[in-house]
């Protein structure tokens, strides 16, 4: 194993690890704000990790140009995804979580 094996494969296990911590926040937290939140934020760090170790992978001869526009289509659609589900349901009424008080989803539950 090489350290450029080395690298490839801490970048990868990073990614995954980053895209896990994303997912139990999307199941974990309270209401959709922090929700959309760890979407975007967990995804766009995941999944640019593992677009980075794919292309160290690959080398600049076989990905050249492709996996950084990936990289940076990533960049500007999740987080502009995020937003408008935000905003959607803000403009709904969806109400947000206030400490202290019962979450959306503690309510569904009783």
């Amino acid at each position: 194993m090489t350290i450029d094996d080395a690298i490839v494969a801490a970048l990868i296990v990073l990614g995954c690890l980053v895209l896990l911590v994303a997912a139990i926040g999307i199941v974990r937290l309270p209401d959709v704000y922090c929700r959309s939140h760890a979407l975007g934020k967990g995804m766009t760090l995941g999944i640019s990790l593992l677009l980075i170790a794919l292309w160290l992978h690959l080398g600049t001869d076989a990905a050249g140009i492709k996996v950084p526009l990936a990289i940076a289509f990533q960049f500007a659609t999740i987080p502009v995804a995020s937003h408008l589900l935000s905003r959607v349901a803000y403009k709904t009424g969806i109400p947000d979580y206030k400490p202290g008080e019962k979450s959306p989803k503690d309510e569904n539950r009783s």
